[in-house]
């Protein structure tokens, strides 16, 4: 049975690859003490500013019981604070605080390190970024 053969599996070829980069990620982002999620809130947080709990998961493709305590951790270090919308105070938004926003600089290059860290080709980053967007914007709707 070839096709149970765990090196025919795209699904493991996939969960390792998400394993090597999140392990290329760990140095450097234990330089900023940050974890690789809370990482993600915080790239999202300065590309946008602000945003509602309920738009981050949907960015992060998260739900808020693994969002809240993400949330939690980063409002302790001081680099979030969430606040009540005034007008429905069912939403609750996410703001940068001024160590949060200054964190940006320090984190400016770890793209790069990562690129040459895992050794990835102009070409090979190019190609495989849309695909995989690709893939998973033809697969958020199902």
């Amino acid at each position: 049975m070839k096709q149970l053969k765990l090196s025919n599996q795209l699904c493991f070829s996939l969960y390792a690859l998400s394993r090597l980069v999140t392990s290329h990620y760990q140095p450097f982002l234990n330089a900023i003490d940050l974890t690789y999620p809370q990482y993600l809130v915080m790239l999202s947080l300065w590309e946008h500013e602000v945003l509602s709990v309920k738009a981050l998961g949907k960015l992060l493709m998260l739900d808020s019981g693994t969002l809240t305590p993400l949330l939690k951790r980063l409002e302790s270090k001081k680099l979030i604070k969430r606040m009540r919308s005034k007008e429905d105070e069912r939403i609750v938004h996410i703001h940068l605080t001024e160590a949060g926003a200054q964190l940006k600089t320090q984190a400016a290059d770890i793209p790069e390190k990562i690129s040459c860290s895992m050794g990835f080709t102009p070409e090979e980053y190019s190609t495989l970024k849309p695909m995989i967007n690709g893939i998973l914007k033809r697969n958020e709707e199902k």
